[in-house]
């Protein structure tokens, strides 16, 4: 085959990547960041009022970007000093290249009412010579002249494809030409956006991700708050917006992160807290976990009132979370919302609604996926649509009230229940359900494992288990159990229960398999889950 060569789109003297970012107030102040070559040491934007003939000129921090193929300038300026809901125009570059003219509007100075657009996971990989965002440019153009009262757009992460090459963000940033030099663009940092490669042409050798998010922080450094944790910024960051304040959480770190993120949240007093995390805490695909971030972050995203998350290319949405309970009203916990991908992206894995879900769709169809979110004083309303005109979902949150719309009722159940990643086991577990002896909880592991993909093989007062390529053996009235790793001692012996079944202690049955359990109280069940991406399923020799 002939040698390709990569498209990079390298930066000229001319101003391109032009971005809005919001730093501070945003009533009276905007960021505006922009790309050259070397050739280029330094900038200034001109912004005037529309309608105006004075222009006032704002200096531009310049810094050199090294990335893995080139060398360039990222120029910022801050622009301050500006009217409440304030249509202004700009243009950005040096004395001898300016950019067109494009203009912005800074929010109300009753700012009570606003709309954002959210999209997710718009990465492309449809060839890594050469990746093309400009569909997705045009289509989200398209969207937002249907929706003019948008004021920023949000993102979920994974903005590109391997985020630690210069090729995908340039081409990123060439389909987004003509929104987000209008549009602050406020980017949440996915797994995707520090990723890469060791070898990236003419085939991907040695995947890894960066920790900290290089390129991503790099580039965007000044164009948002520097108000993360030290050493993490900005792929964690705050701001405000009329009534709501928004977190942005990056990937790494979650202790450092949480203890940054709580005492921020003790520093706001908005009516809306929104956070941002790349990877859903309550997972829909078969082999979902949240252990990247749970219980870690717990504490500071149980105190947002929504969490928005993508990742996994399909739509879900919560019942309000705490401490892993269900409830029903929206000062009882936290939603998480789950956006769907927004660029034709169809998921990877077979995503299926689960017990915390209060509505799913599994976004199969090759469609994209946004949510419009408008606020109003107490009353915030999402719609999520697919770029066809279907609404894959409504939901209105009011405060005043404490209530959803449509309603919503999480499941308490009668009897104990047992899910796997939050999967109801159904009729494998309704014969033998959970029980709980002297504060220790018990369950039929066998029928459990089984269920779930595992190989268990039943000889008499014996049960022997092979599950996430682990083996353990489990015998009537004794409380050690055999794996493959050594001999465990178990807080109790296994005895016969239910449905003539060998019921097991909870943490004789994870600890070997590496899972982690825990116990809805309000709703009646227990979940188990294993951080293992793999199937449980055995291969056939």
């Amino acid at each position: 085959m002939p040698e390709r060569t990569p498209n990079y789109r390298f930066a000229t003297p001319a101003p391109d990547h032009i971005m809005l970012g919001l730093r501070g107030d945003a009533k009276t102040s905007v960021t505006v960041t922009w790309r050259t070559d070397t050739s280029v040491p330094g900038g200034f934007v001109l912004c005037r009022e529309r309608g105006s003939g004075k222009e006032t000129a704002f200096p531009a921090v310049s810094r050199t970007f090294t990335s893995d193929v080139n060398r360039s300038m990222i120029h910022t300026s801050y622009l301050t000093g500006l009217k409440p809901g304030t249509r202004y125009e700009y243009t950005c570059g040096d004395e001898t290249r300016r950019s067109a003219v494009f203009s912005f509007q800074t929010a109300d100075a009753d700012d009570s009412e606003f709309s954002f657009l959210l999209i997710s996971d718009h990465q492309k990989d449809n060839d890594h010579y050469n990746p093309d965002y400009r569909p997705f440019g045009e289509l989200l153009r398209k969207v937002l002249a249907a929706h003019p009262q948008v004021r920023f757009l949000l993102t979920a992460g994974d903005n590109t494809n391997c985020g630690q090459h210069e090729i995908q963000w340039n081409a990123m940033f060439e389909g987004m030409e003509g929104i987000m030099e209008s549009l602050p663009y406020m980017m949440c940092c996915g797994n995707h956006d520090n990723r890469g490669f060791r070898q990236y042409f003419p085939e991907e050798k040695g995947r890894y991700y960066a920790e900290p998010a290089e390129f991503f922080n790099e580039q965007l450094l000044l164009s948002y708050p520097q108000n993360g944790p030290e050493g993490w910024r900005p792929e964690n960051y705050s701001f405000d917006y009329g009534n709501a304040h928004f977190t942005m959480y990056g990937v790494n770190e979650p202790e450092l992160v949480n203890r940054w993120s709580m005492a921020d949240l003790d520093q706001t007093d908005k009516t809306w807290k929104i956070g941002v995390y790349h990877f859903p805490i309550y997972p829909s695909i078969p082999e979902g976990h949240n252990f990247d971030a749970y219980p870690m972050m717990r504490p500071c995203m149980e105190r947002q009132d929504l969490m928005f998350s993508g990742h996994e290319h399909n739509f879900a949405r919560t019942f309000p979370m705490r401490n892993e309970n269900m409830y029903d009203r929206p000062s009882e916990g936290t939603i998480h919302y789950m956006l769907g991908n927004s660029n034709r992206n169809p998921p990877g894995s077979a995503s299926m609604q689960k017990v915390w879900h209060a509505a799913f769709h599994p976004q199969q169809e090759t469609v994209c996926m946004f949510a419009l979110v408008h606020i109003k004083g107490k009353k915030l309303k999402i719609t999520g649509f697919f770029d066809d005109g279907r609404i894959v979902d409504e939901l209105t949150i009011d405060k005043e009230a404490d209530r959803l719309f449509p309603p919503a009722l999480a499941p308490v159940y009668a009897a104990p229940r047992l899910c796997f990643k939050g999967h109801d086991m159904g009729l494998a577990g309704v014969a033998a359900p959970p029980q709980q002896k002297d504060g220790v909880w018990f369950i039929p592991f066998g029928t459990f494992a089984a269920f779930c993909g595992g190989t268990v093989k039943w000889e008499k007062d014996k049960v022997t288990i092979r599950f996430f390529r682990h083996s353990a053996v489990y015998t009537l009235g004794s409380a050690v159990v055999q794996t493959d790793q050594g001999d465990l001692t178990m807080q109790a012996p296994v005895y016969r229960g239910a449905a003539n079944q060998l019921y097991i202690p909870i943490d004789g049955a994870c600890r070997p398999f590496a899972m982690r359990w825990d116990y809805s109280e309000r709703n009646r069940f227990l979940n188990l889950q294993n951080e293992d991406e793999s199937k449980p399923a055995p291969e056939n020799p």
